[in-house]
C-alpha cells in the first residue's frame, strides 16, 4: 500500500531534485512516521538507494497506473516541472500523470511548485484545463502564484508557502570537513565556495568568474572551491572557470548526496551560486550568498529572502560581484538579522507544505 505517490524529476543526478525529494521525504515522515512513499523516477534503484522509499520507472505507465491505484494522494514536486522554456515535453509528462491519477479519483497537489514560464498556447491551455482539475496548490513564490492568476488556475485552493528544501534540517559540519580534507582542502585560510551550471555554451559569465575567483584569492587571502550540483555537466563548466585561473582553484569532482552538500556548504564562509538549490543549501546552513540569475526562479528566491542577483549571466561584471562579494564580507562578523528572520518564517512556510499534503490525503 502506497499513501502517497510523488512525481517529479528524480532519479537524474540533479543535486536540487534529489534535494527537494529527500526535504518532502523528511518533512512528510517527520509529521507522520509510517507514511508509505512510492517516487516515480528515472532510475528507481538509485531513488531507493538514496531515499530508502520504493519507486517505479517513470515511462512504466503500467506500473505507475497500480501505485496511484493504491495510493491516497498523488504529489507533484516540488521544482520547476510546469514550465516550457527548458522543454515543453516535461510539461506534458508531468501534466499526464496528474490526469491518470485523477481519472482514478486520487487526490492531487501541486507541492512548492515553481510555475513557469508557459508561454506555448497549447501548452497554457493544457495548464489551465488541468491545473484547474488538481485539488490543491501550494507554490514556492510570489511569481508562480501570478503565473497561476495569469493562466486562470483558479478553482483549487492556493498556498504560497517556500521550497521544501528550506524545511531541511542543518546537518553536520564535519561530514563535508572530512570530504574537503580529502581534496586538500584544509587550513585557517577563509574558504569561498562557488556553484555554477553550463548554459548555452555561453562565456561571458565564464570569465567574470575566473577573474573574480583570482581577486578573492589575491585581495582576501582566501581559497576558492567550486562545488558541482549535477554531474557531469557541472564538472565539466567549472573545471573551464578554474582553467582559466591564473591562482589555484579545487574542482570537487564527486557526485555527492544532499546530506553532503548541505555540510560542504555549510563549512563556507561565503557562496556565488547559479545554481538555485545551492543559494538554498547557504540559506539553510547560514552562510552568505551571491547569487547570479539566469532564470526568474533566482530573482524569486533571492527575493523572499530580501536580496537581489548581481546580475545575469549576460550582464554580470567582476566590479558588481566583486563589490558585493566585499559587502558580504564585512557582514560576516555581523549576521544580516533580517535575512535571518526571513529564513526562519520560510522554514515555517515549507514546513506547511508537507501538513497541508497530509491534510488533503486524511
Amino acid at each position: 500500500m502506497s499513501d502517497i505517490v510523488v512525481s517529479g524529476y528524480y532519479g537524474f543526478g540533479n543535486a536540487g531534485d534529489e534535494a527537494m525529494l529527500a526535504a518532502m521525504i523528511e518533512a512528510l515522515t517527520d509529521i507522520e512516521p509510517n507514511v508509505q512513499i512510492t517516487v516515480i523516477s528515472g532510475n528507481p534503484d538509485d531513488t531507493k538507494r538514496r531515499h530508502g522509499v520504493c519507486a517505479v520507472y517513470r515511462l512504466n505507465y503500467p506500473e505507475i497506473v497500480k501505485a496511484l491505484a493504491k495510493s491516497r494522494l498523488l504529489i507533484s514536486g516540488g521544482g520547476s516541472l510546469l514550465q516550457d522554456v527548458t522543454s515543453d515535453r516535461s510539461l506534458y509528462y508531468y501534466l499526464s500523470i496528474m490526469m491518470l491519477a485523477k481519472k482514478l479519483n486520487k487526490p492531487v497537489m501541486l507541492y512548492a511548485q515553481g510555475i513557469g514560464p508557459v508561454q506555448g498556447t497549447l501548452a497554457q491551455s493544457a495548464m489551465r484545463y488541468i491545473g484547474n482539475m488538481v485539488d490543491l496548490i501550494t507554490v514556492r513564490d510570489d511569481g508562480s502564484y501570478e503565473e497561476l492568476k495569469r493562466l486562470k488556475v483558479t478553482v483549487p485552493p492556493i498556498y504560497v508557502t517556500a521550497d521544501p528544501v528550506l524545511a531541511m534540517h542543518p546537518v553536520d559540519r564535519q561530514i563535508g570537513r572530512s570530504i574537503l580534507r580529502k581534496h586538500g582542502q584544509e587550513g585557517v585560510a577563509p574558504l569561498i565556495g562557488i556553484s555554477v551550471r553550463e548554459w548555452k555554451e555561453w562565456g561571458h559569465f565564464k570569465q567574470v568568474l575566473s577573474h573574480a575567483a583570482d581577486r578573492m584569492i589575491e585581495e582576501l587571502g582566501v581559497r576558492v572551491v567550486f562545488i558541482p550540483m549535477q554531474c557531469p555537466d557541472d564538472l565539466g563548466v567549472s573545471q573551464k572557470i578554474a582553467g582559466r585561473m591564473k591562482n589555484k582553484a579545487e574542482v570537487l569532482p564527486g557526485e555527492y548526496t544532499t546530506s553532503e552538500l548541505l555540510s560542504l556548504v555549510g563549512n563556507l564562509d561565503l557562496l556565488i551560486g547559479i545554481r538555485l538549490h545551492a543559494l538554498i543549501f547557504a540559506a539553510v546552513m547560514h552562510v552568505p550568498m551571491a547569487g547570479i540569475s539566469y532564470d526568474p526562479k533566482i530573482d524569486r528566491f533571492l527575493e523572499t529572502i530580501g536580496e537581489r542577483h548581481v546580475g545575469t549571466l549576460k550582464t554580470v561584471t567582476t566590479d558588481s560581484l566583486m563589490a558585493r562579494i566585499l559587502q558580504l564580507w564585512d557582514e560576516r562578523k555581523h549576521p544580516n538579522k533580517q535575512r535571518e528572520e526571513r529564513i526562519t518564517m520560510l522554514r515555517n512556510k515549507a514546513f506547511q507544505n508537507a501538513e497541508l499534503a497530509l491534510s488533503l490525503m486524511k
